[in-house]
């Protein structure tokens, strides 16, 4: 039984899928990362009405433990996680976007990370084993907004805008997930829980482009020098933002 698929009624982990216009890859990537799996797990795929049909593509994949959900007046990456969390079943929450740029066999090393005893896992293009293998201008850009917001932020993790990530559901009982927005909220998730005391970490894996279909985000410096100053701009905010846990409440890991 340990070497097999396991989709269960009452699951471990859920794995959260946004989408929008991925009916190249969906099918795949749930085959896919249910075939990495070795505990009982779910697949909830968000999807915001896209026009090709993504959502009924992952209604029809037949993969065991898959549910979908199509938000038809909603859009955005951010609230499409956050709806994914409030529908999770698992005590972990994992998400990633559904291009193949993030290695759905990279997941269990992110489990492996919290069941060692991380709140949080983050998947990193920056730690040991991680690579960014995406076209100059977005693997420029990312290291220079990951750089300059960790010198804000005074803070280790080196991939702060990753969206490839594992965290123990109960964090969010402490920690607010910011629904709006692109890449900010996991900025603000993973400062707020380091600041929290939760522990954080870091498993390299290597970001590629996309498998199929067009970019969600245009590839002109123009955007990533607009979403770098948005990302900042909330790096800065945060460093001077009170802590959203009392001090009564942190947790002392020394």
């Amino acid at each position: 039984m340990g070497t097999e698929p396991q989709a269960a009624d009452r699951p471990e982990v859920t794995i959260v899928l946004p989408t929008y216009n991925e009916a190249g890859n969906i099918a795949r990537l749930l085959h896919e990362i249910h075939g990495a799996l070795r505990m009982p797990h779910e697949l909830i795929v968000v999807d915001d009405d896209s026009p090709d049909g993504t959502w009924r593509i992952a209604a029809e994949a037949g993969v065991p433990g898959t549910r979908v959900e199509r938000r038809t007046g909603e859009r955005g990456l951010a609230g499409a996680i956050a709806r994914g969390i409030d529908l999770a079943r698992g005590d972990i929450v994992v998400w990633m976007d559904c291009d193949f740029s993030m290695p759905p066999g990279k997941i269990p090393a992110l489990l492996d990370a919290i069941g060692a005893g991380a709140d949080i896992a983050v998947g990193s293009r920056y730690a040991a084993g991680g690579r960014d293998a995406r076209p100059f201008v977005r693997a420029f850009a990312s290291v220079v907004i990951n750089c300059l917001a960790r010198r804000l932020l005074g803070i280790h993790v080196t991939d702060l805008d990753s969206g490839f990530m594992a965290v123990k559901k109960q964090v969010f009982n402490t920690v607010p997930f910011k629904r709006t927005g692109h890449g900010e909220y996991c900025i603000a998730l993973i400062y707020n829980a380091h600041r929290c005391g939760f522990k954080v970490v870091e498993a390299g894996y290597e970001c590629t482009d996309r498998a199929a279909g067009e970019s969600k985000t245009n590839a002109s410096l123009f955007v990533f020098i607009k979403h770098g100053l948005q990302y900042l701009g909330m790096a800065l905010g945060l460093r001077f933002s009170r802590p959203p846990c009392a001090p009564a409440n942190r947790i002392d890991r020394s």
